[in-house]
């Protein structure tokens, strides 16, 4: 592992403060996945960010829906320099986080919002009043319309009434801990009028939803392809020859408008119930 290309300073809480590969990053180090990966490696699931510098411009407006602390927010933003970014998190701390991270970088092109979406505006939904303190998965918290199961009520909104007037979108990123489908349905007139690419987590945690999930992406004309990334990259930016993550991989797929030409070497998806790790 070469340790001389890191910068790093201890906050003295469950957060640090890194220096990784997009720019200066606050993480918890509680954090099992992202955090972890950000401390050992200096970034978080690369692949999708390769793809995402093929498919960019510097002047277009990207959608991300569930940010998180900006791991990938903070790339985007980089990329669409001369675009725009509309970051969503629902998550309270975990927003806080992904403010510090565009704030600390100088990004002026970033809009993060304390929300999650859904396909209604009128239903409540909540998620879990965790302690990050401790050891967690804290990407992982999906958000529930039971408000026996969670405490903490979630801001909510639909990608249709946030943006009734945006007239250019290039891409429409959604990691959502299986709510794809609503956030879907609650975006189909932005979608059909504005045509964008999407990029779509079809996570392994939720195959029951995965059907779904890609014939509502194929109602709206769309095909679709496997977008499989290893989490540990052995060209990670610290050189971190250690892999603590195994075969772990993010799972998602990379959609095109069925009129548009594209060039991929990317296994296309045929059929709606096939799922990578459907056992």
């Amino acid at each position: 592992m070469d340790t001389n290309n890191q910068e790093s300073i201890n906050l003295g809480g469950f957060n640090d403060l890194i220096k990784m590969r997009d720019g200066w990053m606050i993480y918890n180090k509680n954090d099992i996945y992202i955090g972890k990966s950000i401390k050992e490696y200096g970034e978080w699931s690369q692949g999708e960010i390769d793809l995402f510098e093929q498919i960019l411009n510097p002047i277009d407006t990207v959608i991300e829906v569930g940010s998180n602390i900006g791991s990938h927010t903070l790339a985007i933003s980089k990329i669409v320099h001369k675009g725009f970014v509309f970051a969503f998190e629902p998550q309270r701390i975990i927003f806080q986080n992904l403010c510090s991270n565009i704030s600390i970088n100088s990004i002026t092109n970033c809009f993060c919002f304390e929300s999650g979406l859904s396909d209604t505006t009128n239903e409540q939904f909540y998620y879990p009043d965790l302690d990050y303190s401790n050891k967690n998965n804290f990407a992982a918290m999906n958000l529930t319309n039971e408000r026996k199961k969670y405490t903490q009520q979630a801001n909510i909104d639909t990608l249709d009434n946030r943006f009734a007037n945006l007239k250019s979108l290039k891409l429409l990123k959604t990691d959502a801990e299986g709510m794809e489908v609503n956030i879907i349905k609650g975006g189909i007139n932005l979608i059909k009028r504005t045509s964008p690419l999407l990029y779509v987590e079809n996570s392994s945690c939720y195959i029951d939803k995965s059907q779904e999930l890609i014939e509502l992406i194929w109602s709206l004309g769309y095909r679709l392809f496997w977008h499989i990334v290893p989490i540990y990259n052995k060209n990670n930016f610290f050189n971190n020859t250690i892999n603590v993550f195994g075969r772990s991989v993010s799972c998602n797929m990379f959609g095109v408008k069925k009129d548009q030409k594209i060039n991929t070497a990317l296994t296309e998806v045929t059929d709606s119930y096939f799922h990578p790790y459907r056992k």
